[in-house]
């Protein structure tokens, strides 16, 4: 059956690799739209692009977050598949990667990164998405290995449901607990992962981006998770007004005198802050989750990306994916 496929590739200043990502992907996916979005580079990434075949695109605010923004409101198709244009991710894995989302009636599938050379996944990039993949799964739910991984299929249905907020690299992390959030089927497949090219730069700076990252994190616990957000919040305030207030509370019972008045305002006042958190945390709880079923109709009310599955079950072996549907 026949289904419309995009390609979509964010780039910035990636002239050198550019050309070989578009014929890559034009020789596995020959029926699919190929799409570079030129993130303002300041070579000549447009011109090699649309030069390679690509359709170019133009998104002049800066940001990686912003770019997929733009790329999945102004591209209409039935499958996605989203790749960086730094020729380090394996083209040939993307037709297995449709197969199983057709297979699956899947929502996204993911490229769990494999480095196949030595330099190609820096000791501090992979020990900071080890981190913080772990960090996500522990409040979200333990079900992904490659958080950041900029390699993913997706089918309609995500993409015109996805509410991007964020600007930079943290985009896959939105991503990645938007799926968890709905609940969506998924699956990571390894896919090799290559070293980049001696002209190609990363524009991934480890502690920059890691913290920007981090706060995306918490900023969607505190979205998505208020009350275990404002609970913890409450618990540190509690537990200070206890440790200040309890000597003074000691005092008055033993003397009648309240010597040290300020400080048993401030615990009063922490104690108060710490109710405090614990209701607003029940009420945002509340507003998030009449939130999660709007996101979730929002999904309904996309077509499927395709009309009739197979019948048959596909057997895959069962080192070659990571089944989270």
């Amino acid at each position: 059956m026949a289904y419309r496929l995009a390609v979509l590739i964010p780039c910035f200043n990636e002239a050198a690799s550019i050309a070989n990502v578009v014929a890559n992907f034009r020789a596995q996916l020959p029926t699919a739209d190929i799409y570079v979005f030129d993130n303002a580079s300041t070579d000549s990434t447009a011109t090699v692009a649309r030069q390679a075949g690509a359709i170019v695109r133009r998104e002049v605010m800066p940001g990686k977050g912003n770019v997929v923004r733009r790329m999945f409101a102004d591209i209409d198709a039935d499958v996605y598949v989203m790749v960086d244009g730094d020729d380090t991710y394996d083209a040939a894995a993307a037709p297995d990667m449709i197969a199983r989302l057709h297979a699956g009636q899947l929502d996204m599938v993911v490229g769990a990164r494999i480095a196949v050379d030595t330099e190609s996944y820096r000791p501090g990039h992979r020990w900071g998405n080890k981190v913080l993949t772990g960090l996500v799964g522990a409040i979200f739910g333990n079900l992904f290995t490659d958080m950041l991984s900029g390699y993913r299929v997706f089918s309609r249905r995500f993409v015109k449901s996805f509410p991007a907020h964020s600007t930079g690299f943290e985009v896959e992390t939105e991503l990645t607990i938007h799926a968890l959030e709905l609940r969506l089927p998924f699956v990571e497949v390894p896919t090799n992962y290559f070293e980049r090219g001696d002209d190609s730069v990363s524009k991934l700076n480890t502690y920059t981006d890691g913290w920007r990252i981090l706060r995306t994190i918490v900023q969607m616990v505190r979205e998505e998770r208020p009350f275990k957000f404002f609970l913890v919040c409450s618990t540190i305030l509690g537990f200070t007004g206890v440790v200040l207030g309890l000597p003074v509370f000691i005092e008055f019972l033993q003397t009648g005198l309240v010597p040290r008045l300020p400080t048993a305002v401030l615990a009063t006042g922490l104690m108060l802050l710490a109710g405090l958190s614990v209701f607003s945390g029940l009420i945002l709880d509340s507003v998030r989750l009449g939130r999660l079923e709007t996101k979730r109709l929002n999904y309904l009310l996309q077509p499927l990306p395709f009309q009739a599955y197979q019948q048959e079950p596909v057997s895959y072996k069962a080192d070659d994916v990571i089944d989270h549907s």
